[in-house]
């Protein structure tokens, strides 16, 4: 008896060790360092968002001089000319407030902008991440960039070498 269930303990051991799962890591930004063109990207967009946040900047200066103007006017301005005045001041501030949500806003230019420059890019790296994993029969392939609740992973199950290799951007 003892023998009979020993063998089916064996035998249950080796068909869940050949069903065993095979996972391997890559580390996101590591590979997206290593790509100029997501360098080349990354320069554009700050230069993009410098250039928009100056123009949003500008439009701000401009509300607060005409505060500024408006509070050493005040004394010397009718009733009709205050509510005038207030309301070319609140305008403007409205206008630089719509400006920064047409930029910088959820459905933004600079999210746009950013989308259009970088799917291309993580299109890439998937497409290299899927063909290795099907290649070598991963089932599951984890960013160690985005997940802080990996502790420990070993070495030997990074890929993001690999990856960089397939996309031509070999060490």
């Amino acid at each position: 008896m003892k023998k009979i269930i020993l063998l089916f303990t064996f035998i249950i051991g080796i068909s869940a060790a050949s069903q065993a799962q095979k996972f391997a890591l890559i580390d996101m930004e590591y590979i997206l360092k290593n790509i100029p063109a997501y360098e080349m990207a990354n320069e554009q967009l700050n230069q993009v968002s410098k250039k928009w946040q100056s123009e949003v900047d500008a439009l701000k200066q401009e509300a607060e001089n005409m505060y500024k103007s408006y509070q050493s006017e005040l004394v010397f301005l009718s009733a009709e000319m205050k509510t005038k005045k207030e309301n070319e001041i609140v305008e403007k501030e409205k206008a630089a407030q719509e400006l920064k949500r047409k930029y910088f806003g959820p459905e933004g230019e600079l999210y746009k902008k950013r989308a259009g420059l970088m799917k291309p890019i993580q299109d890439e790296i998937y497409n290299a991440v899927k063909e290795i994993s099907e290649n070598k029969g991963y089932q599951m392939v984890v960013d160690r960039a985005s997940d802080m609740s990996i502790i420990f992973a070993s070495p030997k199950i990074d890929i993001s070498n690999e990856v960089l290799s397939k996309l031509g951007y070999s060490e």
